[in-house]
This record gives C-alpha cells, structure tokens and sequence, in this order.
C-alpha cells in the first residue's frame, strides 16, 4: 500500500484483528452485489470505503423517486438514471481508487456462473426468491461464500452460507426452492428505511470478515430483527443432507 492507502485505512490498519495483512486482503478482493437498492446501498457503501478492491454491481431497474427514501447511493438529480450508473457514481466518489462495474440486468443460472469465476464474496441484495435461488445454487456450486439479507416492513433477516464449508448450510437448507413461499414487495408492503440500512450494513460487515477471515461469521444461524421493538431473535440453521442443492455436492 502507498502512504495515501495508509492514511485511508489507518483505522483499520489500527485495530489488530485487521492490521496491514487484513485490509491488504480487502484490497485483493472482489464482491459481487446483487440489487443495488435499500440494502445494497449500505452493503456496496461500506465495502466501498473500507476497500474492497473491486465491486461489481448488478441490478436492472431505474432510480425512481420512492426509492429515495431509503436507497441511499442515489439522489434526486439521478431519478430515472439505471440503479447501477447511479451507484457507481456515488461509490468512486467515497473511493476513487477502487474499480466499480455496474451491470444493468437482470441475472439467471447461466449468468452467474459467469460472474462467479474471479468473485470473493456474493452479497445477495435483491429481493425475491427467484433471483436468491440461483444465486445460492450459483455460489454452491462455485464453492463461494454468500452474504443473504432480507426486509420488508419492520422485519429484517441476515445470514452467511459458505459453501467452502462442508458443514455449512446453504440457502435452500432454510428456504427449500420446493416450498411456496408468498412474496412481499415494499412497493406494495412498506419498509422502515433505516432498517435496510442495519441489514445492509451488517452484510458489508459480515462480507469483510469472510474476506479476512476473522471472528465468526453467521454460518449456521439466522439473526432475525423486528426493528419496531429493537429485538433480535437467532435462530439456528443446520445442513439438510437431503437439501436438494448442496446435499449431494457436500456428499460427493
């Protein structure tokens, strides 16, 4: 690192558990974020100033002025730019010295596996069920660590599925793609817009510990948050043998 590196992640620098070796990893690493919306705002925000050497940014949709009061990588001079160009404008701004790349589509199977080739970290942003299952089955079977957050009204959910693991669970362990379950768009529901930001920045804050490989992740539990009473439930979350994503990969 170059002395204006080291001024810029001094505080990181600082603190033992990261010192130069740490923050160099975070430099090396490369995070795919999945939704550049109300959580991917936070998570994209934080890796990009603590470092992360290379992000990539995929969502399809426009900035829309409903989405300004929560999505805070946009403003209101960008409404109806695409999420991505905003996005990228706004992270080489708090950082220029990283490499952002904004992708305005929308990803499938094949896709995926395609993005995941060079990736570090997957930060799954997005929000339906669709687009989490191929992205966890993408990140199983590439064998790549995934930050998953969720909310919607004043419920929050977060958790880590790190396939590098044989005894982590993956996401389909929790939510089997079999089982039906209701989406709830915050068009339609609502959200408390400093909720995301919580999710979001603790999937930048779990992402960064998976890079450096410090503390402990959230493999295997599921922090759930009813934020209308500040009160944090986890629950754990133990590997299907029969999950029909992982199971045979972990048993070959």
């Amino acid at each position: 690192m170059n002395d204006q590196q080291l001024l810029r992640y001094s505080r990181h620098i600082l603190l033992d558990q990261i010192g130069i070796e740490g923050q160099e990893k975070i430099n090396f690493a490369h995070a795919l974020v999945i939704g550049a919306g109300g959580l991917g705002s936070p998570a994209a925000f934080y890796l990009a100033s603590a470092g992360v050497g290379k992000i990539t940014l995929v969502d399809d949709d426009a900035v829309d002025l409903t989405n300004l009061q929560r999505q805070i990588l946009h403003t209101t001079e960008r409404v109806g730019q695409p999420k991505v160009s905003s996005a990228k404008q706004t992270l080489q701004q708090i950082n220029p010295e990283i490499q952002v790349i904004a992708l305005q589509e929308r990803v499938d199977a094949e896709r995926l596996t395609e993005l995941l080739q060079d990736v570090t970290i997957v930060l799954d942003c997005c929000d339906n069920f669709t687009t989490r299952h191929a992205i966890n089955a993408a990140c199983v079977n590439q064998a790549v660590p995934l930050i998953s957050g969720a909310a919607i009204s004043f419920d929050g959910q977060i958790s880590v599925f790190d396939a590098r693991d044989a005894n982590s669970p993956c996401y389909a362990c929790l939510f089997p793609p079999t089982d039906k379950f209701e989406e709830t768009m915050c068009s339609s529901m609502g959200v408390f817009a400093p909720l995301v930001g919580i999710i979001g920045s603790m999937q930048a804050a779990e992402a960064l510990k998976v890079i450096m490989g410090i503390g402990q992740s959230l493999s295997g539990r599921l922090l759930l948050l009813d934020a209308q009473h500040m009160e944090w439930t986890t629950i754990k979350v133990a590997r299907n043998p029969a999950c029909p994503v992982c199971g045979q990969k972990h048993a070959a």
